[in-house]
Parts: structure tokens; sequence; C-alpha cells
């Protein structure tokens, strides 16, 4: 297989040590991308850092999009640091779907976690609670929906089944603790009116649990931690944030730069390790 392009995210964070220590233990061809000046500053958020983390991710898109590498794997970074920088992106995932000309989050590309046991997919992100109940959308789930069940197929050679989850105690009790579930309802009948097998809304409380007994294969969650809590929890370790709808495979581990850690030589790799190892594994599925 073509290397893999390795990111090592902000240098005051735990990314370079993680990647060093996470190629100690996984043997694939990789080409790594960042710097790292010293003596490095451990946790302060700093617009030069901030810097040295987006022209790492730039350099490893323009490696995969040239056809040198076949995914891309990044470490984490800072938002506020990559503010201070200057970029008008919050995170990984709005940069990298602005480079590749994709422009509407759900319909376009979305953020896909996969562990063994939970898979999930989010309907909304970086945006307070508030607003993301408040934006759920009929048309926003059903595009979501053929997004996933495309790109579930590319990596697994087969259309999942997909549980959305609702967002009220027990599903809203039939309108009784909010309607927001009567909106859900909808997006999943168009879902299932293009031939998608999604079902829903389920009861958030039980629904992950009968997605790791294996009855879906991947829960639609309709906001940020919905989604998060449960994979973390279940998989912390062997967990990865994809974002699904690039025309390359992107794979990052499912945690932040923890730079109360920073430097000191503690933080754990086995994320790392899993998510270079889970990209290897599925690279070929993009033709790269």
């Amino acid at each position: 297989m073509k290397p893999l392009a390795i990111t090592l995210g902000d240098p005051a964070g735990i990314g370079p040590e993680v990647v060093a220590r996470a190629l100690q233990s996984v043997d694939v061809p990789h080409v790594l991308f960042g710097r790292i000046e010293g003596p490095v500053r451990y946790g302060e958020i700093s617009a030069e850092y901030g810097r040295v983390a987006l022209e790492a991710i730039e350099a490893g898109i323009d490696a995969v999009m040239r056809g040198e590498c076949s995914a891309l794997v990044t470490a984490p970074i800072h938002k506020q640091a990559i503010a201070l920088a200057g970029s008008p992106f919050p995170g990984h995932t709005e940069l990298l779907a602005a480079r590749a000309g994709l422009t509407t989050y759900s319909a376009d590309y979305a953020m896909y976690f996969d562990s063994p046991h939970l898979r999930t997919v989010l309907l909304s992100v970086h945006v307070p609670l508030r607003e993301a109940l408040a934006t759920i959308d009929a048309g926003g789930i059903a595009a979501l929906a053929r997004l996933t069940s495309r790109e579930y197929a590319r990596l697994y050679g087969q259309a999942p089944r997909i549980a959305v989850a609702g967002v009220n105690p027990h599903a809203g009790e039939g309108g009784r603790f909010g309607d927001e579930e009567l909106v859900i309802a909808r997006g999943v009948a168009l879902a299932r009116a293009a031939g998608l097998e999604v079902s829903g809304p389920h009861p958030p409380d039980t629904v992950f649990l009968a997605a790791t007994g294996g009855k879906y294969d991947v829960v639609m969650a309709m906001y940020h931690d919905q989604g998060l809590i449960p994979v973390k929890t279940l998989a912390f370790a062997e967990s990865v944030n994809v974002t699904i709808g690039l025309p390359y495979l992107r794979v990052s581990v499912d945690h932040g730069t923890a730079f109360d850690i920073a430097g000191k030589g503690i933080a754990d790799a086995t994320p790392m390790a899993y998510a270079i190892e889970w990209a290897a594994r599925h690279a070929g599925a993009f033709g790269r």
C-alpha cells in the first residue's frame, strides 16, 4: 500500500508523542507531516503552534490528493490555536470539507465514529445544544442517511441498518415530552422511501445498547454529545473519527490535545495506534 500521511497536530499537545509511540508498535508505511520548534512550550495556546498544525494538515492533504499517500491520519489540534493563526474553521472536519469543495454538512460530509461494537454518525456537530435541537430537519436526516449508507457500504461492502435516535425521554412518548420526534419521523420516512434501511426515532437511552448488541450497524445521533458519550465510554481506546464524504479516507483519534499532560511522557498512545491500523486496513476502499 502507499504510505499513510500522518500529521503531528499541535506541537504543544500530545500529538507528536502519541504518534511517535504508536509507530513503535504499528508497522505501516507512513510519511509524517509537522514540525516541532524547540524547546516546546507544552500546554500553551499559541498562534505559532496553530500555524504549524495547519501547515501540516495542508501538506498532508496535498500528499493524498497527489496520490503519494493512501489516507490521512490526523493528530489533535487545538481549536483556539488555529483560530489565533487565522483559520476560519472550527476544526479538522470543516477545513477538510472546504478543501474538498464540500459545502453542506449532512448531505456532502459528516462526522462518523467507528469502534468494534458501536458506530455513530452525527446530525450536528460544533454548535450549542439549543441550536442543534432547533435545527433538526427531516431533509437533513434523510440526506445524512444517504451519505452514511453510501460511505458505510464503501468501507464494509454492504449497506448499514441505521437507527435514528430521538432527543426526548422515551423518544417523546407520542408528543407528550416534546415534538422533535415528529420531525425525526418524517426524516426517517423520507430515507425509507429512498430505499434505505432506516428506523426510528428510537428512545435515546436504549438505542445505543441495542446497537452494541448487533441490532443496528449505525446510530444516527441528533447532536454531538449524544453520539460521543457512548462511543467514548465504551471504546475510548478503540474508536476513530472519520470524515465521511471526502474523496479520500481521513481518520483521527477520538480525543483532544490533552494540554494538561503534554510533555510529561504519560499520554496513552493506544488510540493513535488503533487509528493508524484502522486507516491502513480501510485505505484500499478509496482506491488510493
